[in-house]
């Protein structure tokens, strides 16, 4: 079973890779995506909305949260980010970071090579406003480290790829470099987003990427998840 969905998963993300050969995105990027905000809010205004795929609902996210197996984890040897082939191409010589920066950025201009060359992007973890690619990186909301001691250290190769480059669930997301640094490999019972707002959706997002690739979670990240949901109803 826990293969089906992981191979289900991967095949998602293969279907969502070949849409993307079709309909590849113009060098400059202006036009607003089904999760994308009204960009012209004021100076220092955060956007309401991110480009994130939608996680389930504060609801539903409850429902897969109990059905997570909870374990201890441990620092399973062998670990290496190269075991998580990534940034791989999607379309053309655009690769997932590319990809990302275009989708979550605003008024984004791309060379003929796909690279960032302009664009303004918020980071949602600590609300910073950021007009320079180079101080942006691309998280994987779980992290790669954490993927592993939590199950994909049994993954094959394919698997791994799919994970590390996933743009159908809400695995990615352009944050500011020194977020993401501060946040590591670290799981929500030692690390949150320094924005409270956030958490609601940060809780819902970690939630969808283990229960879709049936990852464990350890008891303290458990009730961490479970106290960022709180923040769903405030």
């Amino acid at each position: 079973m826990t293969r089906h969905l992981r191979r289900t998963a991967l095949l998602t993300a293969v279907s969502a890779l070949a849409g993307l050969a079709l309909t590849a995105a113009p060098t400059t990027a202006t036009a607003a995506g089904p999760h994308t905000p009204a960009r012209q809010a004021s100076a220092g205004q955060a956007p309401s909305l991110r480009e994130l795929p939608e996680p389930p609902d504060a609801v539903k996210a409850r429902e897969l949260l109990a059905d997570l197996v909870v374990a201890d984890e441990d620092d399973v040897p062998g670990y290496s980010r190269a075991k998580f082939p990534h940034w791989i191409t999607q379309y053309g010589t655009c690769d997932t970071r590319e990809v990302t920066l275009q989708r979550d950025g605003q008024d984004v201009v791309q060379d003929d090579q796909c690279r960032a060359e302009s664009g303004t992007w918020y980071s949602a973890y600590d609300g910073l406003t950021i007009d320079s690619a180079s101080r942006i990186d691309i998280d994987h909301i779980v992290p790669l480290k954490e993927a592993w001691r939590s199950g994909a250290s049994e993954w094959s190769t394919p698997e791994r790829r799919a994970f590390a480059n996933d743009l159908v669930h809400s695995q990615l997301i352009a944050v500011s470099y020194s977020s993401n640094r501060k946040k590591g490999d670290k799981d929500p019972g030692n690390w949150k987003p320094p924005l409270q707002s956030y958490w609601c959706t940060y809780s819902r997002a970690w939630i969808s990427v283990k229960a879709t690739y049936q990852l464990t979670a350890n008891p303290a990240e458990v009730n961490a998840l479970s106290e960022m949901l709180d923040t769903c109803n405030a």
